[in-house]
């Protein structure tokens, strides 16, 4: 119980600052929202789908994925700057445990860029996207794992490259490929054989094709229940070996 509480501390903390930058937040929608209105007709053009709601039923999961990978990944650049200006250390010398530290943080990110997806669906739904709602809590539940493991893999780069510029550098060298191979552009089934074959090794191709399944009407679909699966096996393991990095190289 304690580790629950701690946590719920910490996230509390981390959501109070976002609520109080409510521009930074606004900002963080400006480019899903622009992909979700820009590409789409590219996308429905490509596949030659009948409306623009089957092309958002294919597009806005990808959104989901791409905003999970990208702001998950990013996310190291703000534990840098709470360890530079000694947030951490100084919760450090606190009764709160430190698994909570990070997990505190990791699930703000995670409601941050839930709140992110609710926005970009609630557009797509006004420009024709048709899901139900349970379909769609299913998705978010999947977004918040995904995240989980992208945050977790952005803080350990993070830890172990804290320089911000070489971080970013890292960071753009690692999930640009990471999300094509997930397919958030265009849709694997149209890729070459050998760049599936790669896909499959990628959890996160495995949650975009689930969540398009989801979006599609589909939640039943085989590839649904394996990416719940994959996603909490490695997302857990990435979670562990931060937290471990993390209680490491800040000891």
């Amino acid at each position: 119980m304690k580790h629950v509480r701690d946590t719920w501390l910490i996230f509390q903390y981390e959501a109070a600052l976002q609520v109080r930058n409510p521009v930074g937040v606004a900002i963080t929608l400006i480019q899903p929202i622009t992909y979700l209105l820009l590409f789409t007709p590219f996308l429905k053009a490509v596949m030659d789908v009948p409306s623009y709601g089957s092309a958002f039923q294919v597009y806005v999961p990808s959104l989901f994925t791409a905003t999970g990978v990208f702001n998950g990944f990013f996310a190291g650049f703000a534990l840098l700057a709470a360890i530079r200006q000694g947030v951490v250390t100084r919760s450090r010398v606190t009764p709160v445990s430190r698994i909570s530290l990070l997990l505190g943080r990791l699930f703000m990110h995670a409601l941050l860029i839930e709140f992110q997806a609710i926005v970009v669906t609630v557009a797509a739904v006004a420009f024709g996207l048709r899901v139900r709602f349970g379909d769609l809590l299913l998705a978010l539940v999947l977004l918040a794992m995904i995240v989980l493991l992208s945050a977790s893999v952005g803080y350990a780069l993070a830890l172990l490259v804290p320089n911000e510029g070489s971080l970013g550098t890292l960071i753009n060298s690692i999930a640009q490929p990471v999300a094509l191979l997930a397919g958030v552009l265009i849709p694997l089934s149209v890729a070459p054989l050998w760049v599936r074959d790669v896909a499959y090794a990628n959890p996160f191709a495995w949650g975009t094709n689930a969540m398009r399944s989801i979006f599609q009407g589909d939640p039943g679909a085989d590839v649904v229940w394996q990416s719940f699966l994959i996603t909490a096996v490695v997302a857990t393991a990435a979670v562990i070996l931060t937290s471990r990095l993390f209680n490491r190289e800040l000891a």
